[in-house]
Parts: C-alpha cells; sequence; structure tokens
C-alpha cells in the first residue's frame, strides 16, 4: 500500500489564477491550528518534490510586517472599516509581489488566512456588510480566489482553551469577547455553505495528524 507522505505528486495545467501553480488557503478561528495544519502540508508536499512558498496574511511581506503590527498589536481604537482598508491594502500587495509571481512559477502557495478571514472577521465580526468586504478584497486582488480553501472549524470556547494554554498576551482580535467570535465562526461556515466546491471544512477538534491527513486526501484530489 502507497504511503501518502510518499506518493508521486503532479500539478494540474493551470490554478485559479491562471497560472501553472496550485493557491491554498487555511482559515478559521484564532487557535483552530491553522498554523500547524500548513506546515505538516509543507512538510508533506516538499517531501513529494514539490516547490512549496509558505506565507500569511497579514504579515507575508515587509509591508505586511507592518500592517500587521497596526491591526494585531495597536493599543487605541481602529475604526471598524479602517481595519477594513488595511487587511485589504495589505492583501493587495501580497497578491501581486508574493503569491501571483509564485503561482506563475509553478510553486504550490499555502497561505495562512486570505479573504475569507477578511469577511469573516471584519464582514461578521465587525458587523459590517460581507459583501462590501468581500468586493474590496477581490478588486484588491484582481479577483484571485484560492484553488483549495481548508476551513478548520473549532467551537470559540475550546478555541479559547487553547490559547490559554499557549500562556502568550492576547491580540486585538483574540481578545475580543465570545459574541465576536461566535460571529466570525458563523461567517466562516457561511462562506463554506456558499463556496462548497472550494471549501473542505473539519472539525478542527480532531487529533493534528487525522487533520492532515484529511487535507493531504483533499490535495490529491488537485494535484491529479
Amino acid at each position: 500500500m502507497t504511503d501518502d507522505r510518499t506518493r508521486p505528486l503532479t500539478l494540474p495545467r493551470a490554478s485559479a489564477a491562471g497560472g501553472p501553480g496550485l493557491f491554498v488557503t487555511f482559515e478559521g478561528g484564532d487557535g483552530a491550528g491553522k498554523t500547524t495544519q500548513a506546515s505538516m502540508l509543507e512538510d508533506w508536499l516538499r517531501s513529494g518534490g514539490r516547490n512549496v512558498v509558505r506565507t500569511r496574511e497579514p504579515g507575508g511581506t515587509d509591508v505586511g510586517v507592518r500592517v500587521r503590527d497596526i491591526v494585531l498589536h495597536h493599543r487605541g481604537h481602529i475604526a471598524a472599516r479602517a481595519e477594513a482598508l488595511l487587511y485589504a491594502a495589505d492583501r493587495a500587495h501580497h497578491v501581486e509581489t508574493v503569491v501571483q509571481p509564485a503561482i506563475a512559477r509553478g510553486d504550490v502557495v499555502i497561505q495562512d488566512r486570505y479573504l475569507d478571514s477578511s469577511v469573516a472577521y471584519q464582514g461578521a465580526g465587525r458587523v459590517l456588510d460581507a459583501d462590501d468586504i468581500r468586493a474590496l478584497s477581490l478588486w484588491a486582488t484582481g479577483g484571485l480566489l484560492p484553488d483549495l480553501t481548508v476551513l478548520l472549524d473549532l467551537d470559540p470556547a475550546a478555541a479559547r482553551r487553547r490559547l490559554d494554554a499557549d500562556d502568550k498576551p492576547f491580540d486585538r482580535l483574540e481578545a475580543e469577547k465570545s459574541e465576536f467570535h461566535a460571529r466570525v465562526r458563523a461567517g466562516f461556515l457561511a462562506l463554506a455553505a456558499a463556496e462548497p466546491h472550494r471549501f473542505l471544512v473539519l472539525d478542527a477538534a480532531q487529533a493534528p495528524d487525522v487533520l492532515a491527513g484529511q487535507v493531504r486526501a483533499a490535495m490529491q484530489e488537485h494535484l491529479g
């Protein structure tokens, strides 16, 4: 029986961006395990000989690092619309300078958060118009959508227990009240229901190895 970790990988001829690469994003609430799963997928792809670009939003570029510091660590109030615009500005620069060039080279881009986070956090969480937030990001990125979006779904109370166990200071979004995070979760699930062809929704309460196997199975369909 062939081990998934050593199975030869081949990429399709085109992606959502019109290039030979592949664009995969991980979404979910804070504490859902996105970073862990992105890292495990990267290791699996590299073991199969794929070129991988691992990145995140915000913070995937020098400009993004500065934006990240503002939106996550600024001590004062940031207006909800200003927050949405800051994320969109980072996204526009990140896609043009990192994501699109990687896809054009034929790389697999694995990204922690993308426009769906803005729709969930600024749209549902901040109670702004979700269609407006989505349209803003689509304009900023020239309409780029991922080939696959993995949504790690976790009850906000369970996510908070994970964050508490990390014993690290909460950022601006992590520190929001439970009602905010409940709206964010509902926003993510609504997005997944609207685009089932793009989303893979997984129960993030499962063990990391189990989740990684489910992600790899979905990736095989995109890798050919």
